[in-house]
């Protein structure tokens, strides 16, 4: 008996759309970065890259539980010195809501080239329409 391992031609993906409208950030998250990683085959090979696409809609939706609006901080820099910017969770779903679960699913995959690879089939849409109707996208409960 042999160890299955799944070679990159073999690997069919099948497209997702999932809507965030009054889910809780974290726990949709993990179901997505599950499916990007393609941990829902029975062929799931750990080095690569088997995921199918999501399409999110909805994301300005999405809520935290808890304090988090206020007490949870986002941050990034420009990599110059004294160039640290935050921004509490509240204020990033008004901006920017779509950067909240993408922030949070990234955070869920590999780190390298294989997590940036994943990465690149999450779609997400702050509203309901998406322009990927021609991909059929099944529906995903979360």
């Amino acid at each position: 008996m042999k160890t299955f391992s799944a070679k990159p031609h073999e690997t069919e993906r099948s497209w997702w759309i999932v809507d965030l409208d009054g889910k809780t950030v974290g726990r949709v998250a993990t179901q997505i970065a599950s499916v990007l990683r393609g941990k829902h085959k029975p062929t799931y090979t750990p080095h690569m890259d088997e995921g199918d696409f999501v399409i999110v809609v909805n994301a300005e939706k999405v809520v935290f539980t808890g304090r988090k609006t206020q007490q949870k901080t986002y941050w990034r820099h420009s990599g110059f010195p004294g160039g640290i910017k935050s921004m509490t969770a509240d204020k990033m779903l008004q901006r920017h809501p779509e950067r909240v679960i993408l922030e949070a699913v990234r955070g869920m995959l590999p780190k390298g080239p294989l997590g940036r690879k994943m990465i690149r089939k999450f779609k997400i849409y702050t509203g309901p329409d998406h322009p990927h109707a021609a991909q059929q996208p099944e529906s995903m409960d979360v």
